[in-house]
């Protein structure tokens, strides 16, 4: 496993400064966000990776099933995903219909059955047309605090158990998501795992829990065993560090991607020695 810069770390960084910038400090991958490669254009953003000689690890995001009118703008992150020869289109379904993330309640659903029935269908017309693209889709399973507005899929079981007729839909291990689980080990290691990323659990959580994520031993998660278990598994891919935090954003981004690679070689990057 090798490490990679998810772009939202750095988030005010372009899509050409966060690659420039992968390139300066020696990573080999970087994560991508739609609107940022929209921002910088579709073709432009594929040029820069591939004359940097840096991997997508993924491209963020897919999904939101649950809303009107997903499908057309899911086949649109496929063929994206498909022109940047991104490792995994990752996909948060969505929550409860007519819940919006930041956005007060009006008219909504609390059919919470029906909504996951409604990716689960949503799926099953996705998953042809991203293997014709030659896209594999990466389900992730969000932390049951945002099963509401962002993600009826809370535990990797039910990523796996969704995942599992199709060969190109696998899961994303996020360890800010999945850290807390009594299964997770299990479910590793029946999973298939296109995408690992990394970043720890703060505490006490910010007033908005969606930026409670913080450097890699900031927070309250043991790496060790995750990150071994996602090796016994067979995953060999880029870990991706992807961190949502207001005082990480407002930092120098290059004094982050340098701790964040400091960090990675202490936490997550030493294996176990093997048995005498």
């Amino acid at each position: 496993m090798s490490l990679s810069l998810n772009q939202w770390t750095t988030k005010r960084w372009t899509v050409r400064e966060a690659v420039e910038g992968c390139a300066r400090h020696g990573l080999e991958a970087i994560g991508l966000w739609r609107q940022n490669v929209a921002e910088q254009g579709l073709a432009e953003s594929a040029k820069l990776v591939r004359d940097a000689g840096l991997r997508v690890s993924s491209l963020c995001r897919g999904g939101f099933l649950t809303g009107d009118d997903a499908l057309d703008d899911n086949r649109r992150a496929i063929d994206e995903a498909a022109a940047l020869n991104a490792s995994c289109l990752v996909m948060v379904v969505g929550g409860l219909p007519g819940v919006v993330p930041g956005e007060p309640l009006v008219r909504y659903s609390r059919d919470l059955p029906a909504a996951r029935a409604r990716v689960a269908e949503s799926l099953g017309v996705l998953a042809p047309y991203a293997a014709q693209a030659g896209v594999r889709l990466a389900l992730e399973p969000l932390h049951p605090v945002y099963c509401a507005d962002r993600a009826v899929l809370s535990t990797l079981k039910q990523a796996n158990d969704l995942a599992e007729p199709y060969e190109n839909v696998g899961v994303v291990v996020d360890t800010f998501h999945v850290w807390w689980d009594p299964e997770v080990f299990t479910e590793i290691a029946r999973a298939k795992i296109f995408s690992y990323q990394v970043c720890d659990f703060l505490v006490p959580l910010p007033a908005d829990v969606l930026l409670g994520r913080g450097m890699m031993g900031d927070g309250v998660i043991d790496f060790g065993p995750l990150t071994e278990a996602v090796r016994k598994a067979g995953y060999d891919g880029d870990v991706e560090v992807e961190i949502f935090n207001a005082d990480v954003w407002a930092r120098d981004p290059d004094e982050v991607v340098a701790e964040m690679i400091s960090r990675y070689e202490r936490l997550i990057a030493p294996t176990p020695a093997p048995p005498v």
